[in-house]
């Protein structure tokens, strides 16, 4: 798999762990506010100093979680410092409705609830303003204890204040947290991965470029070897024209195996310019014409269109021409030059299993070769 792939594997294991947290902060917010709210309210409907109120503030809540959910899960912009303080609003005025004695019990529900539906407004935020409410909210509770506590009972209410504020506040606190960590460790763990990925690509790029090199090395073996020997040997006579001829042959062929490994923007054609320069060298004037841009070829499709050619190429006399017409989805090579000009190479004399076709036809005055490459 490549870095580029780990990355967006990595990056979805985060979405996915993300989303899990998300789904379970909505589910526990309104959880609560059905399972536990409501019935608190309905409960203690007639205890309520002002019933309605309570009644209103538990529509709100709702109304700012939908909100919330919606910019979760959605995107939807919404404006989070004034749900925040709508949040603290209800509060306060639950806990002003709620009777003196009934302060620890579900009726002042909003104080145990607040939390959650913060932590839905501010979950892809820092931790900093979940618990900035949190404190707000337990400032508030602390003015209500104070003010509805009897006489004699500010000790133990206070404590049972600071037992509720914290098994209240922990809870959503601990969320964010683990999310937050849990994102960071996905997030890491996708980089590092995709670090090794790269790594490891490198790798096999060096060791493919290895081989790339071991096998041009064997063409170019089998191109000059032979030759070279005979002529070192003398088997081979230099003023002899086949001889010239293979020579010709060779040298178009180490010259575009040589030209494969080069980084230009148009591999095909600078290929195409090697086996070209080797023809003008030879003093037959070669024009050259490129239609169309060329798409991305590997080295093996490239050899399969420049090397039938190529050969030709290399003993043509007089003049040529060679014509490469591309398009996304197909490129074109074609050879014309006198008759003169050899090997004459029949189709199945060049493997190109069944990727590029090829075509050789000669007459008494022009040769003419073609090969074609089309995307499957």
């Amino acid at each position: 798999m490549s870095a580029e792939r780990l990355r967006s594997a990595g990056a979805a294991v985060v979405a996915t762990a993300d989303r899990g947290g998300r789904i379970a902060a909505v589910v526990i917010a309104f959880g609560w506010h059905l399972a536990v709210n409501v019935p608190g309210i309905a409960g203690g409907w007639t205890d309520y100093r002002v019933p309605w109120a309570a009644a209103a503030g538990w529509v709100l809540y709702a109304m700012v979680g939908v909100l919330a959910t919606a910019r979760l899960f959605h995107g939807f912009a919404v404006p989070v410092v004034p749900l925040l303080a709508v949040l603290l609003i209800v509060d306060v005025l639950v806990i002003a409705v709620t009777p003196d004695r009934e302060f620890f019990n579900s009726l002042n529900w909003a104080w145990g609830t607040i939390g959650w539906f913060a932590l839905l407004l501010v979950y892809d935020r820092g931790i900093g303003a979940l618990i900035g409410v949190l404190v707000a909210n337990a400032a508030f509770g602390l003015v209500g204890v104070v003010a509805a506590s009897p006489d004699g009972q500010g000790a133990v209410d206070l404590s049972r204040f600071v037992m509720y504020i914290y098994g209240t506040g922990v809870l959503p606190i601990a969320l964010h947290a683990a999310m937050s960590a849990l994102r960071e460790t996905a997030s890491s763990a996708a980089l590092s991965e995709a670090a090794r990925a790269a790594l490891e690509s490198e790798r096999l790029g060096a060791a493919h470029a290895q081989q790339e090199r071991q096998e041009r090395l064997g063409i170019v073996s089998e191109a000059a070897g032979a030759l070279l020997d005979d002529l070192a040997t003398g088997r081979a006579d230099p003023v002899d024209p086949d001889v010239q001829r293979s020579c010709a042959l060779a040298a178009a062929r180490l010259r575009r195996l040589i030209a494969e490994s080069d980084d230009v923007p148009d591999p095909l054609l600078h290929e195409l310019r090697a086996c070209v320069d080797v023809a003008e060298r030879q003093g037959v004037p070669v024009d050259l014409i490129a239609v169309g841009e060329l798409p991305e070829l590997d080295v093996a499709i490239r050899r399969r269109l420049a090397e039938p050619l190529a050969a030709t190429l290399a003993t043509a006399r007089d003049w040529a021409r060679v014509t490469v017409v591309a398009q996304p989805d197909e490129v074109v090579v074609s050879l014309t030059t006198p008759a003169t000009a050899g090997p004459a190479k029949e189709a199945h004399s060049w493997p190109m299993n069944g990727v590029v076709d090829y075509w050789y036809e000669r007459d008494e005055e022009l040769l003419w070769a073609q090969t074609r490459w089309r995307a499957a």
